[in-house]
């Protein structure tokens, strides 16, 4: 049965088509809104606002779910791999045993850079924030890679995906390896994606170098929560940048920049940040747990609560138990981490938090597994890329199969209104 919106204004009637998704989404399309009437809508921050459709990724915030193509992503943490789960997003589908297969050999064919990326890498000064560094590598892909991608021709979108995916994880790695001031790393195709990522990062020069397997799965579980997360703010700019028919690695770039705000993947740094900050004032946690409850107060605790979910995260559920296997399998002594230990003890039993559901949400939990693994707070969003891209990817695979048109949101205008110029001399 079709529905309409009824829209009375200056004494006329205007109705407008309302769809519904296979989850129960409900949007009014008013795409002819302002060619009828001449109205705009306004929607700061577009919170009410449909940019699009997409059979990718199905989020609800209040029930706390999340499905990547139909499939809850509790059970993709348990029972899947990365791997699989950037086909899933890619393709539409789980691969079967050989789809999967060829899948991670393409990803291998790709596996190495331009030597010449190197020279690159060279010229940044190494306390250059590793997210600009992955946004520059990212970009200048393009100049290595200039043939045009046919968005229509799957064989050439299969290996444009494969051949981004491939070198990010060596771009990532060696973002790492220059801010930490050590020699840039080798591929090492013998491992999986993710042990091979692994390995790049931490592998000392002429050492041999055994893969940890807790640290290999906590990893994986990390970049499968974060393959993908519907229209945020990062998805949503590869996907404008995208509409303009800009190319892949361009737009990709266009994301990480937006990731790199702590408003968005800048979130998990923002947590250790804190807790540094409350060891640093003497680590007692009930003078800050306080000053979080105290509305008069500033003060927030970061890694709590989160704008989209209403009840508990459903990946911080899934990641809590990965931490906790990391941390005892490396036994670290760290007064930061028993903090964030305190923390969330604190948040998962005072009535203060759990009634206003303030759970210890995913970015919580991933800057304590990445602290645990040593790695530099400025390094935690790279990871979240990392994780990330196949959404990305997958987004903007979309717009562009479905012709999406060019982006181009509205204004009001509340400026000046017309006025004559006025020599310098007369001002």
């Amino acid at each position: 049965m079709s529905h309409t919106f009824k829209l009375n204004y200056d004494g006329s009637e205007f109705e407008y088509p309302v769809q519904e998704g296979t989850m129960g989404d409900i949007a009014v399309d008013i795409s002819s809104l302002r060619a009828q009437t001449g109205l705009i809508t306004m929607d700061p921050g577009y919170k009410n606002t449909g940019s699009t459709e997409s059979k990718i990724t199905f989020l609800d915030g209040e029930e706390g779910k999340l499905l990547y193509r139909g499939y809850p992503i509790e059970q993709l943490a348990e029972k899947s791999s990365f791997e699989e789960v950037m086909y899933l997003l890619l393709e539409g589908e789980l691969p079967t045993q050989d789809e999967l297969t060829i899948f991670k050999n393409t990803l291998k064919d790709y596996n190495f850079v331009n030597d010449r990326v190197k020279k690159i890498i060279d010229a940044f000064p190494q306390e250059a924030h590793p997210m600009g560094v992955l946004a520059s590598l990212t970009s200048s892909l393009t100049a290595f890679n200039p043939k045009s991608v046919n968005v229509n021709n799957e064989k050439e979108m299969y290996h444009a995906a494969a051949r981004l995916i491939g070198k990010f994880s060596i771009l990532s790695a060696w973002t790492y390896r220059k801010m930490t001031g050590k020699d840039l790393s080798e591929p090492d195709n013998n491992l999986s994606y993710v042990a091979n990522f692994y390995q790049m990062m931490f592998r000392e020069k002429n050492k041999d170098f055994e893969v940890n397997d807790v640290i290999v799965n906590a990893l994986d579980k990390l970049f499968i929560l974060h393959a993908d997360h519907e229209q945020n703010c990062s998805a949503s700019t590869v996907r404008l940048v995208g509409s303009s028919h800009a190319g892949l690695f361009v737009s990709i770039s266009a994301g990480i920049s937006a990731l790199w705000g702590p408003l968005h993947g800048g979130a998990n740094q923002a947590v250790l940040e804190m807790l540094e900050n409350i060891q640093k004032d003497g680590g007692g946690l009930q003078k800050w747990v306080d000053k979080a409850k105290d509305k008069d107060d500033s003060f927030r605790l970061m890694g709590f609560g989160h704008r989209v979910y209403k009840n508990m995260d459903p990946r911080a559920k899934i990641i809590k138990k990965a931490a906790d296997d990391v941390l005892n399998q490396l036994g670290i002594q760290d007064e930061v981490l028993d903090l964030a230990r305190g923390l969330e003890e604190v948040a998962l039993k005072d009535e203060y938090f759990v009634e206003r559901k303030l759970y210890p949400n995913v970015d919580f939990y991933s800057g304590i597994i990445y602290r645990a693994l040593g790695i530099p707070n400025e390094m935690f969003t790279v990871m979240f890329a990392l994780g990330r891209l196949p959404g990305w990817i997958a987004q903007w695979k979309e717009m562009r199969q479905t012709n999406q048109p060019i982006g181009r949101p509205r204004q009001v205008y509340t400026g000046e209104p017309t006025r004559d110029y006025i020599s310098v001399e007369n001002r």
